[in-house]
């Protein structure tokens, strides 16, 4: 399968390029920095399943080079706060510009579950008066991302992320429709790739945004 990948030198990214390469995928990144990729363990020298592509996920144009002629477009792009505080929201619809023209239609893009924690019934009182104060600016370019993405006619899932840890991945999670699963706050970024993939062989969670937990 021909993938192009959005965020593949971050820490969700490099592992979702990693399984991409070690799977036999063709693989179209692009990246602000393509050196930052090196040390991926995946990446091998003279890799003929890999092109890079130097640009940002907010340059239209850049984006629509690396989607041109894809299968699939996997985005693991994190908010960047007062760094970048729409990225994305503007990589967004550069994404779903660039899939139309390219007559591209799976994309699969991490989002993050706490962005629409006021709307969960499991999630208590305190917490839904916190967490969205503390995180306002990126929760609000998350949710103009997914607006963005599900207004298209593209067959998005939105991978709603809990709360992202370092730590190795299981291969054993959660997963429930829209909101975490109950008692569940956390996932490992070697998972959230993991159901990337799983999501993208199986075909599974079209138009929809699963949650992911422990």
């Amino acid at each position: 399968m021909r993938l192009a990948l959005l965020g593949a030198s971050g820490r969700i990214g490099s592992h979702v390029l990693s399984w991409a390469l070690t799977s036999g995928h063709e693989v179209t990144v692009l990246a602000r920095n393509p050196g930052s990729l090196a040390g991926n363990p995946g990446l091998q020298a003279g890799s003929a399943g890999l092109t890079v592509i130097e640009g940002g996920a907010t340059d239209a144009s850049a984006v629509a080079e690396a989607v041109a002629g894809a299968d699939a477009v996997l985005s693991a792009l994190g908010p960047r706060g007062a760094k970048t505080p729409a990225l994305l929201a503007t990589a967004a619809r550069a994404i779903v510009a660039a899939m139309d023209k390219a007559g591209t239609r799976r994309l699969i893009d991490v989002s993050a579950a706490g962005a629409f924690i006021q709307g969960d019934p499991d999630t208590s009182a305190v917490i839904k008066f916190i967490l969205p104060r503390v995180l306002a600016k990126p929760f609000a370019d998350v949710r103009e991302m997914e607006a963005v993405i599900a207004a298209s006619d593209l067959d998005w899932t939105l991978v709603r992320a809990t709360r992202l840890v370092d730590t190795a991945g299981t291969g054993h999670y959660r997963v429930r429709p829209d909101f975490p699963p109950i008692g569940g706050g956390k996932i490992a970024r070697p998972d959230v790739a993991h159901f990337m993939a799983a999501a993208l062989s199986d075909g599974s969670w079209m138009r929809a945004r699963p949650a992911m937990a422990y």
